[in-house]
């Protein structure tokens, strides 16, 4: 059907963003709230978009995630702004366990200047990605390989992860809710996550502006189990004081 242009631009920017608060909205549109939220409204009744309390974000199933390619170009510029930041953190000579996710594989490329890195992964992307750096070395994890994505699960692959300890694992996530959970869609990749953060003595997670209030059905972890959290734009509430009670460094890589 036929569309106002202001409807397509909104439509745009979440799907851009995938996550937007109403006050984002109307500052970016130059119009009231009044009309942010009967825009919202009307574009929510037509399944287009999924409304939560103060703020609007892509429809998605709590039982499956969209698909790999779907996921890289999503947001695909604030994923590459987080993984700068990562790589920017992550010493030389460390090592590290990198899991499923686009984000996690935008990391990989920009962790191929470092040295002297020792990568455990269960993402098939992130080892041929760092293959390509002579000066570290990719342990892959073995267990059932996920043909969409690339991805290692199942108890070989936690039974594999338990033998480590790293100095840091770096974790991509489906969806963070507002009770501080973090969730994921396939509770086989969930248990090999888990058993991620249980062996690493820090715990940073990549999450794009998306993920926030993102639905998921499998618990994963607590905000209170990770340290350090790198994202592309402020969270929005109540994210703020919930990092804050966690006690979890929050990195905002900006635009500029």
């Amino acid at each position: 059907m036929n569309r106002h242009p202001r409807l397509l631009q909104l439509l745009a920017l979440v799907q851009t963003h995938g996550t937007v608060t109403v006050d984002q909205l109307a500052s970016t549109l130059g119009v009231t709230l009044q009309t942010v939220r009967r825009d919202v409204q009307r574009l929510a009744d037509e399944g287009l978009l999924a409304r939560f309390h103060g703020g609007v974000r892509v429809p998605s199933s709590t039982i499956e995630n969209i698909a790999h390619q779907q996921r890289e170009s999503l947001n695909a510029d604030g994923k590459s702004r987080i993984a700068r930041a990562v790589a920017e953190a992550v010493p030389h000579d460390c090592s590290l366990i990198l899991n499923i996710g686009t984000t996690t594989e935008a990391i990989a490329r920009e962790l191929l200047g470092h040295s002297g890195l020792r990568v455990i992964t269960n993402n098939l992307n992130v080892a041929t990605i760092l293959s390509a750096n002579a000066t570290s070395e990719v342990i892959v994890v073995g267990g059932v390989v996920r043909g969409r994505d690339q991805g290692i699960v199942g108890e070989a692959a936690v039974d594999f992860i338990r033998q480590f300890k790293v100095d840091i694992a770096l974790i991509g996530i489906s969806g963070i809710e507002a009770d501080g959970t973090l969730r994921d869609f396939d509770y086989r990749e969930v248990k090999v996550s888990q058993t991620i953060i249980a062996h690493a003595r820090e715990v940073w997670v990549g999450a794009d502006i998306s993920k926030f209030n993102r639905p998921a059905m499998v618990e994963v972890a607590n905000l209170s189990q990770i340290d350090r959290l790198f994202t592309d734009a402020e969270p929005p509430d109540p994210f703020p004081a919930l990092l804050a009670d966690a006690q979890v460094r929050c990195t905002v890589a900006s635009a500029t």
